[in-house]
């Protein structure tokens, strides 16, 4: 789960870290209202959940009332990565004077929290990586025992050699890591963190990344959901204990196991595919989650054909099969359907869909299936 802006701000208020004075509004009304308790000059910040919002034109700045009203209007409704803004975050403005870059992030490599730290701050930390990699500094953090004084001491005279500045980065950093840490995050970052021209802190950007897994340890952050950046079919597929995850393509999988949906969304791009989805219908997969996850998948108006990828191991094909066959009884499929049923009860499966004489295209292989829903989708 991704915290928009304002969310990881109000985490970070939380814990003590400084940010700015600023109201969230969803339209141009709210921030004219919310505009009287703040001084000028003030930042205009769209709020989705993607970055590059400055390079698109997300953040402005604005000197006055009139300025900030009529930033606001441009910057509500305008898309950002295909992502419409519905809400900006406003903001009395920081006089920048040094920025700073702070995160923790999750190295599953290492299989330990990483922080990275940067005095080039206020820039994607990819580009630094690629152009000036030693301006990074990392340390690995021991998972039991997390980041020490210590080591936040010796980062932040890393990052900055003057003492006052270096507290407050060091103190900075330790709330940070008791925010990912309390959170369950996979990362936590703040890009930029700044000292004004009057030495003043302040988190100007915030982001904070939580594991899914563990949400129900934190009822407070799921109820922080914002639904209007939410997938509707997202939502719906988790409500069946689906696993799905929206794509770009024309071709709808459902297939059963993630390491098989993941090995046959490859194929498909092999035979010079792109698939819509990832579809996840579980080991243990009934008639029902299998119409649940065709309703899904043609829910997507891109989708030109659907690959149905079985392998049955604790689940049955001919489960998968009585599915495919109320599927069709029940809901209008405008698109051809590709299938590859094997495995458990597989021969039961076949006699079943031959019986019911549906308008499936079956695939012996993996290969085989995944080239023919490719051709199929044109």
């Amino acid at each position: 789960m991704k915290l928009i802006e304002y969310q990881a701000k109000e985490v970070f208020r939380k814990y003590g870290l400084p940010v700015q004075k600023g109201f969230v509004a969803r339209s141009v009304d709210e921030v004219r209202t919310g505009l009287s308790a703040l001084e000028f000059p003030v930042v205009i910040k769209a709020q989705v959940p993607v970055g590059g919002r400055g390079k698109a034109g997300g953040i402005k700045l604005a000197k006055d009332a009139a300025d900030a009203l009529e930033k606001a209007t441009s910057i509500l409704g305008m898309e950002i990565k295909g992502i419409r803004v519905k809400k900006v975050l406003v903001t009395e403005a920081v006089d920048i004077g040094k920025e700073i870059y702070l995160g923790i992030v999750q190295d599953r490599r290492a299989r330990a929290p990483v922080v990275m730290v940067s005095a080039e701050g206020g820039i994607d930390i990819e580009e630094v990586a690629r152009t000036k990699p030693e301006a990074i500094h990392k340390l690995t953090l021991d998972p039991v025992w997390g980041l020490q004084a210590f080591q936040a001491r010796e980062l932040g005279y890393k990052l900055d050699p003057d003492p006052q500045r270096a507290k407050h980065l060091s103190q900075t950093l330790l709330a940070l890591w008791r925010i990912y840490r309390d959170t369950d995050a996979t990362l936590a970052e703040i890009n930029p963190f700044v000292f004004t021209k009057q030495g003043e802190p302040s988190c100007v950007d915030a982001k904070i990344l939580v594991d899914d897994s563990a949400l129900f340890r934190h009822p407070d952050i799921e109820a922080m959901r914002d639904m209007d950046y939410e997938n509707p079919q997202e939502q719906e597929a988790k409500a069946s204990d689906l696993s799905f995850v929206k794509l770009d393509g024309r071709i709808g999988c459902c297939v059963n196991g993630a390491g098989l949906a993941m090995a046959t969304m490859d194929l498909i791009k092999h035979f010079g595919g792109e698939p819509a989805n990832f579809l996840d219908v579980g080991g243990s997969s009934s008639p029902e989650k299998v119409k649940k996850a065709f309703s899904i998948i043609l829910a997507d108006p891109n989708v030109r054909s659907i690959y149905l990828n079985i392998f049955g191991g604790i689940t049955r094909c001919d489960d998968i099969a009585q599915g495919l066959i109320e599927v069709f009884k029940e809901m209008e499929i405008r698109v051809p359907v590709v299938a590859r049923l094997t495995g458990t009860n597989e021969e039961r499966a076949r006699q079943m869909l031959a019986e019911s004489k549906l308008p499936l295209i079956p695939a012996s292989t993996m290969s085989e299936g995944a080239r023919k829903a490719v051709e199929l989708a044109g």
